[in-house]
């Protein structure tokens, strides 16, 4: 009997994205569900009635929640691709960079989409600075595991098409050629590669979903993925 593996998410969000892919790399035969997260459906507070957020992952009626955790769980649970290292202190150094993605260069970057003046100036310099040292994670590699994506690729998919995004909405440039081209140079590998196509939306209803929410996340500074 096939296995049963639900994908709870939406396609504009750069956290559901680490999911899809993870489960298109291992060729994981999988369902879609779309959420709508102004309307959360009854299905989605059951399998995360304490986040009530996106992704989740339904294997065998068992969830999975939290996007890095879920991209674990996918890499331990199905056969094929290693998206993680095998050897025990490269996995744990994959781990550390991914945190230092979530933690570090997200939120610098979206702060200094929606925010302005003094308090800009500083993100944008936090954000630099973060970009820079994940960059030099890269020399020398084609992807973040080597020859081909891996976990910290799988965090980093929103540096390399959601930032494009945000930065053409807000009216900045902080992720370009001149500053990174390493890190531009395989940002376009990554959105190369099939199953991260297939797990991406098309990019101008992204711009137009932020470019219509702008006011929205300025002033809350929420992001609004759905």
């Amino acid at each position: 009997m096939a296995e049963t593996v639900k994908l709870l998410g939406t396609k504009g969000s750069p956290y559901s994205h680490r999911a899809e892919v993870a489960l298109r790399l291992k060729e994981v035969n999988f369902e879609f569900l779309h959420e709508d997260l102004a309307h959360k459906s009854d299905m989605l507070l059951r399998y995360n009635p304490i986040h009530k957020k996106i992704p989740v992952l339904v294997h065998e009626e068992k969830s999975i929640v939290e996007s890095l955790i879920v991209v674990e769980y996918v890499h331990e649970a199905f056969n094929g691709y290693a998206i993680l290292p095998s050897d025990p202190y490269e996995r744990a150094m994959a781990r550390i960079w991914a945190r230092y993605i979530d933690e570090k260069v997200i939120p610098a970057f979206w702060m200094s989409c929606w925010t302005d003046g003094e308090m800009q100036k500083g993100f944008i310099g936090q954000a630099k600075e973060a970009l820079t040292i994940l960059e030099s994670q890269l020399k020398g590699k084609k992807f973040f595991g080597g020859d081909s994506i891996g976990f910290v690729d799988l965090a980093a998919g929103m540096v390399a098409f959601w930032f494009g995004i945000l930065q053409e909405v807000a009216g900045i440039s902080l992720l370009n050629e001149e500053d990174y081209p390493v890190l531009c140079r395989w940002a376009d590998d990554y959105c190369s590669v099939e199953a991260v196509k297939e797990s991406l939306l098309d990019r101008k209803l992204l711009v137009a979903h932020f470019a219509s929410k702008k006011e929205k996340i300025f002033a809350t500074k929420a992001p609004v993925y759905d």
